[in-house]
Formats: C-alpha cells, sequence, structure tokens
C-alpha cells in the first residue's frame, strides 16, 4: 500500500475539514506530516488533535520538507496563488481550497467597469501560471470543490447516465448569513464577495455537470460561453440602514453580499446561480437539475435527516447541530454527519487515490480556473451592465 504524506498549510476552519475526511481515506495509507499556521499555538493545537508529525515555523519551511508529498493549501484566498505556484516548484502535489486564485492587493484607484476589467486580467493571468508551474512540475492539482463529491451529486450523475437526458437548465444555491473571517470582508484580501465566497461551488458544480454530461453523451465538451450577472451590496442599502439592529453580518467594506449569474453553455443550455451573505437559517446548499426527461434536486444542506428541538439555548450544550445556525432554540435540522452530506470525505478519497495511482482527480486544475474565469467575467458583466462572453 503506497503512503501518501500530507502537509497542512492553514490550521483553521478548511484545514479541520480536510483533516477529518482524510482520517476516512480507506485503501490508501495517509500519513498526516506537517502542519504551519501563521500562529504558532495553532499548529501545534492543530498537530495534538489531530495526530500531525510535525510542526513548521512557516510554510517556506513546510515545502522544503522532503518528508511530504502534498500539501492542504487552507489559508486566506489572497496566498492561493503564491502558495500553489511554490509548492509545484517544490515537487508537491497541491490541494487548493477554493478560489484557487483571484485579484487581491490595492486596486490602483480604479473604480467599477475599469477595475472589473483589470480584476479579470489579473485573475486570469495568475490562472495562467499556476498551470504553468503545474504543469512544469508534474505534479497534481486537487481542486477542493467538495460539491462535486457530495452523495445527492454523485447519485445525479449515474441517474443522469443511466436516464439519458440533455440538461436544459442548473438552478443553485449556496447562501448563509454571512462569513465571520474579517479577511472575508476586504476585496483586497477576499477577490470578491458572496459569489466569490459562496457562488464558486454551485458555479463548480454547474460546471461539472455541463462536462460529465458532455463525456457521456460521447460529445466536444460543452464549454461555459457568456456570463450575466446582478451584484448587490445590502449593507449599502437604505432597506439594511432602516432596519436597525440585525442578525445577519454587517459589517462588510467593499465587497458584494448578494449575487445572482447566469451561465450560458454552448449547446444552449442555462444555469442560473445564486449566492448571498443575507440569509438566516444556516448554510444553504441546494441545486436543481432538469433535463429533458427528469428533473433533480439536491438539498445538501439543511435537510430533514435529523429535525430537534428545544427551548433551552444550552439544551444541546456543545454538540455540533448544523453550520452558521443563528440560534440554538426552537426546531433545528441537527445533521448526522454533515461533512459526508457535503461530500468532503469523498473528496479527500479521491484526491488520495489520484495521487496514489498518478491519475488526474475528478475534480482539478481545469474546473478550478474555469470557476475563476466565469466569477471574473461576472463582475464584469454586474459593473459593465451586459453579457459577457468568455
Amino acid at each position: 500500500m503506497k503512503t501518501v504524506s500530507v502537509g497542512f498549510i492553514g490550521a483553521g476552519f478548511s484545514a479541520h475539514l480536510h483533516v477529518e475526511g482524510l482520517k476516512k481515506v480507506y485503501g490508501v495509507a495517509v500519513r498526516l506530516a506537517g502542519v504551519t499556521a501563521t500562529r504558532p499555538e495553532r499548529a501545534t493545537a492543530f498537530a495534538k488533535a489531530h495526530g500531525v508529525a510535525e510542526t513548521f515555523a512557516t510554510w517556506q519551511d513546510l515545502l522544503a520538507s522532503p518528508a511530504i508529498d502534498v500539501v492542504c493549501i487552507c489559508v486566506p484566498n489572497g496566498l492561493h496563488g503564491e502558495i500553489a505556484i511554490a509548492a509545484a516548484r517544490a515537487g508537491k502535489h497541491v490541494i487548493c481550497e477554493k478560489p484557487m486564485t483571484g485579484a487581491f492587493g490595492p486596486s490602483n484607484g480604479l473604480t467599477g467597469a475599469a477595475r472589473a476589467h483589470d480584476e479579470r486580467e489579473r485573475a486570469l493571468a495568475s490562472i495562467d501560471a499556476i498551470r504553468g508551474a503545474v504543469h512544469k512540475a508534474g505534479v497534481l492539482f486537487l481542486y477542493a470543490e467538495n460539491w462535486v463529491y457530495a452523495p445527492a451529486m454523485l447519485k445525479t450523475k449515474r441517474l443522469l447516465e443511466t436516464a439519458k437526458g440533455a440538461i436544459i437548465d442548473i438552478r443553485a444555491e449556496e447562501s448563509h448569513s454571512g462569513s465571520h473571517a474579517l479577511r472575508s470582508r476586504r476585496r483586497e484580501t477576499a477577490g470578491g464577495g458572496a459569489l466569490m465566497m459562496l457562488g464558486s461551488h454551485p458555479i463548480g458544480a454547474a460546471l461539472h455537470l455541463k462536462d460529465y454530461e458532455a463525456q457521456v453523451a460521447g460529445v466536444e465538451p460543452i464549454r461555459a460561453t457568456t456570463v450575466t450577472c446582478e451584484t448587490r451590496a445590502f449593507y449599502d442599502t437604505e432597506a439594511v440602514r432602516r432596519a436597525g439592529h440585525s442578525w445577519i453580518v454587517s459589517d462588510w467594506q467593499d465587497v458584494e453580499t448578494w449575487a445572482n449569474l447566469i451561465i450560458g453553455f454552448s449547446d444552449g443550455s442555462q444555469a442560473v446561480i445564486s449566492a448571498s451573505f443575507a440569509m438566516l437559517g444556516g448554510v444553504r446548499n441546494t441545486f436543481e437539475v432538469y433535463t429533458t426527461n427528469a428533473v433533480y434536486r439536491g438539498n445538501m444542506t439543511p435537510n430533514d435527516g435529523l429535525l430537534v428541538y428545544t427551548p433551552d439555548p444550552q439544551g444541546f450544550g456543545n454538540e455540533y447541530l448544523h453550520e452558521k445556525i443563528e440560534t440554538r432554540t426552537g426546531w433545528i435540522t441537527a445533521a448526522p454527519d454533515e461533512d459526508w452530506v457535503r461530500g468532503y470525505p469523498q473528496e479527500m478519497q479521491d484526491f488520495m487515490e489520484a495521487i496514489a495511482s498518478a491519475r488526474q482527480p475528478v475534480s482539478g486544475l481545469t474546473l478550478a480556473a474555469d470557476v475563476v474565469d466565469v466569477i471574473y467575467a461576472a463582475y464584469q458583466s454586474a459593473e459593465e451592465g451586459r453579457r459577457i462572453n468568455l
């Protein structure tokens, strides 16, 4: 059995999702080899909690270690591209959280359409740099898009292959009440708002489904060809200002908190993507697929696999119930295994098998690049008020 040694760059929320998924991998021996974080105490705590063999002072030190085969990049968006390129050059396979890259840093005084055009050009240049480094090094880029691996999505794909209908309409959404990560609230460090942070998941799922449809049908790849988008910064509206106290996160700086996106595909089909940081009740992860002979509806979260009720805010103690819920009273959807429902263990299973057998993952470099391309075309569309051709 081949052993794959994994290093973690970052020890926060996404790193915990990755490591818990890796613990469930079977058929490939996984060694949790190292971790680094900007705060050393977090790396130490992560290593102790998960049995990671070694902590490193910096991510550069971790990449220099010959004991590590693959790195999980679980850091703020603005560092993804730099670390991915460095990891590839160090001969490490790359597991990268969404988005793979983007446009970060100051806007150089640009606003509106000029800024959107500049950001799109910078994002595309970053994609090219990452692609070049990965191809030159001959390593794998494993794009951590868990929606692609969710059980509801996998079952939909099997049924699509059997039914053989053509996908004509996809509708998908990820929304919740807002990220509490400070870097997510500034365009300079996040690269975008709700569309970037949340919309990347349903966008990736829609692109993946159309690519899968083409493979099943034995036709040329079906590509996204047009993007039309509307965005809003709800925190900067009269509707929100007059409401006073709100349960919704409100201290955003310069990113959108709502977006609706229409993707047109080369075969004439469409996808409508919704993303919002202005929805109470926990994380919503849903998709609908309409074909010429069937309908598929995925309700990943919240779902009613288990409903619980209590009037006591402390009734369930610290037991995990559901991501991003604002209250622990009343009726609550208490996910029995939210990670599995959202595809995280399955994602890591595919990645470890891909590395062990030297094959491409189901979710890889092409999907990662296409998602960023669509998102920045969407920002350009929203600023210019027109449909953008890809």
